[in-house]
């Protein structure tokens, strides 16, 4: 008796599940629901599946069926339909000639059967299943910000997965290091949970929980998101994510940056590293080279120890001591020697070295290194390299060989490691002048700033022969620069401005001849003097007037006007020894009546006269003079009065 009693259980069971059909009794099983799919806010179209005679379209009910109750929701009378009062009074409509009815804006609390019943000629039903679809927005991933101990005896929370407004819920896969995770027992573990919003949507939360280990501390970790739409599945990923990893220091070691040889002068860091996390406490120290014994330094807040700028004294060994300070497990790294390359203060013999014209000097340059040195002499005012070695040797020496030279001491295996040393060597004799003469060019009442330099050994003073607000500058002990203000005068343009430099071994003179002109007048490229008046030159090419001095040539221009002049007056003898000629011959005939002649007045008729006035040499003057010997006025007429002096 007990089994049939158990059928008879079972039979009655499946018959309250089977789904209720609404229908005239007697009829054939009903088929399944048409489905529909649509996304949130889109329209659905419910076409009536029935007969499409006239007759079964034009009485037609709608009805709406949620948890096996149905509600009446549209009416269609003669292919007219009207909304029955309720949620879907606004949003239905006809389309198709009455065989579809539009339902607008649709909601996920659409997603239900609707149904549509005609009555004639006789009753007949067909049921449409809504299935509702949104995408649910990216998926927002947090990592666990407090990390996770490598050491805990159960799975730590390492992320946290949000997907918002979507429908319905979508799955949620966890990856690491793009490979899916799966539930394992007391390893990962997944924890998701979801919220209805007020708009029938769905918020998913899913929490990761795993036990990780030390070769996590890099792992990458990320979400997601699988759901349907009518185009068929899609899916969304989180961003990648790194959890923080603890796990105890087993190796400390010592950091050099930067790395290969260091010299002196740069900055240099010296770091502890760990193989932990989080780092231990770090500390540096440098073995003291009397004691051996080693001795903290100090570091900044990074506990990093910077040298800059590094000094050989900081060459040494170094090490690095960890403390955990949740172990209280103290660390040593392996000790580090350290080597600043250097080059010491280069020293030159002799020191102020002073010879007389005509004499030899050896100069030695000596410094210390940590690499091997390469040696070089230079000449300072113009980078000449004179010799490769530490020894400079100078034969015979000129007034121009005074001056400096330098002494670099470098290593060529590490560029930009070098030392130098100047030297300046001084030439005994007396002032050596920047120039002998000059012309400025000047306006009346005007304030000059002339200049005037002079170089020798003993180092000369300059003087002037007019009063005015005089300063004097050293260029390098042996050579100095006087400037001085001074108000034009027709005084001091009638006398000019002379500059005089002295020492033990005698003087020279410098002339600057003041020249009135109309500033007006002047172009762009005239030489008006206005501030500063002179240039300098060379002190080792001089126009000085001292027999020891070499002089000068004369400026180009005066040179030009010299050959010009010669040149004149041998066309104009040329021209009078060809008439002379002439004349005894007798090949000029002379008659009165049409006679002419070459005269000049009573004064001159005797001479010619180029005057060429010169304080270099007697042999540059030219002279020309008739039977007479009086000189012409450099003003007359016709005639041109060249002054070239120096």
């Amino acid at each position: 008796m007990g089994l049939p009693r158990l059928v008879c259980a079972f039979l009655l069971a499946a018959c309250c599940c089977c789904p209720r059909v609404a229908g005239v009794p007697g009829e054939a099983e009903q088929p399944a629901p048409e489905l529909v799919e649509v996304e949130v806010g889109s329209t659905a179209l419910l076409k009536c599946g029935l007969s499409q005679s006239q007759g079964n379209l034009s009485h037609v009910d709608w009805f709406s069926v949620h948890k096996e109750k149905r509600t009446l929701i549209f009416r269609v009378r003669q292919g007219q339909g009207q909304s029955e009062p309720g949620e879907y009074e606004q949003r239905l409509s006809l389309q198709d000639r009455g065989a579809t009815l539009a339902l607008t804006q649709v909601t996920p609390q659409d997603e239900r059967i609707f149904l549509c019943q005609g009555k004639r000629p006789r009753s007949q039903e067909y049921r449409i299943q809504l299935r509702v679809y949104k995408a649910p927005e990216e998926p927002n991933i947090q990592v666990n910000p407090l990390g996770i101990p490598v050491n805990s005896k159960e799975p730590e929370e390492v992320a946290t997965c949000v997907g918002r407004n979507g429908y319905p819920i979508p799955q949620v896969i966890w990856y690491k290091n793009g490979r899916p995770l799966k539930e394992e027992k007391n390893r990962v573990h997944i924890q998701s949970s979801q919220t209805v919003e007020s708009s029938g949507l769905y918020t998913l939360q899913s929490i990761l929980k795993a036990q990780l280990v030390k070769e996590d501390k890099d792992a990458q970790f990320y979400c997601e998101l699988n759901y349907r739409l009518p185009s068929g599945n899609h899916m969304k990923e989180s961003r990648e994510v790194t959890v923080p990893v603890f796990y105890p220091t087993e190796k400390v070691w010592l950091e050099v940056e930067p790395v290969g040889m260091l010299k002196e002068g740069d900055r240099v860091e010296i770091r502890c590293l760990a193989d932990g996390n989080p780092p231990p406490h770090f500390s540096i120290s440098k073995q003291n080279p009397s004691t051996r014994e080693a001795e903290e330094e100090t570091t900044n807040d990074n506990g990093v120890l910077v040298l800059e700028p590094a000094r050989k004294e900081h060459s040494g060994r170094y090490e690095c001591q960890g403390l955990d300070l949740d172990t209280m497990i103290s660390l040593l790294s392996e000790p580090q020697e350290l080597l600043v390359n250097y080059v010491s203060d280069v020293r030159v013999s002799p020191a102020a070295p002073e010879r007389e014209e005509g004499g030899s000097l050896t100069l030695t340059c000596e410094a210390e290194s940590s690499q091997d040195l390469e040696f070089q002499w230079l000449r300072e005012e113009t980078g000449q390299v004179l010799e490769r070695g530490p020894v400079l040797q100078l034969h015979d020496l000129k007034r121009e060989a005074g001056g400096g030279y330098r002494c670099v001491a470098s290593v060529p295996s590490i560029p930009g490691l070098n030392r130098t040393q100047l030297v300046n060597v001084a030439i005994f004799g007396p002032p050596w002048m920047a120039f002998k003469e000059r012309k400025v060019r000047v306006k009346e009442n005007m304030v000059l700033n002339l200049s005037c330099e002079a170089s020798g050994h003993p180092r000369p003073t300059i003087s002037w022969n007019v009063n005015g607000t005089a300063s004097e500058q050293d260029q390098d002990p042996q050579r100095v620069l006087s400037t001085l203000n001074v108000l034009v005068t027709p005084e001091l343009l009638e006398t000019g401005v002379e500059c005089t430099a002295s020492n033990d071994l005698g003087k020279n003179t410098s002339v600057l001849f003041l020249e009135l002109v109309n500033l007006t007048t002047l172009t762009p490229d005239s030489n008006t003097t206005t501030g500063l008046s002179t240039s300098t030159a060379s002190p080792h090419t001089r126009a000085n007037s001292t027999s020891t001095e070499r002089k000068l040539p004369e400026p180009e221009s005066r040179g030009v006007v010299i050959v010009a002049v010669i040149v004149c007056i041998l066309v104009l003898a040329v021209l009078g020894a060809v008439l002379y000629f002439l004349y005894k011959k007798g090949k000029l005939p002379c008659r009165r009546s049409g006679k002419q002649e070459i005269t000049l007045p009573p004064s001159r008729k005797s001479e010619f006269v180029v005057e060429v006035k010169s304080d270099k040499l007697p042999e540059e003057m030219g002279l020309l003079q008739g039977s007479s010997g009086d000189k012409r006025a450099p003003g007359d007429q016709g005639e041109k009065y060249i002054d070239l002096r120096h």
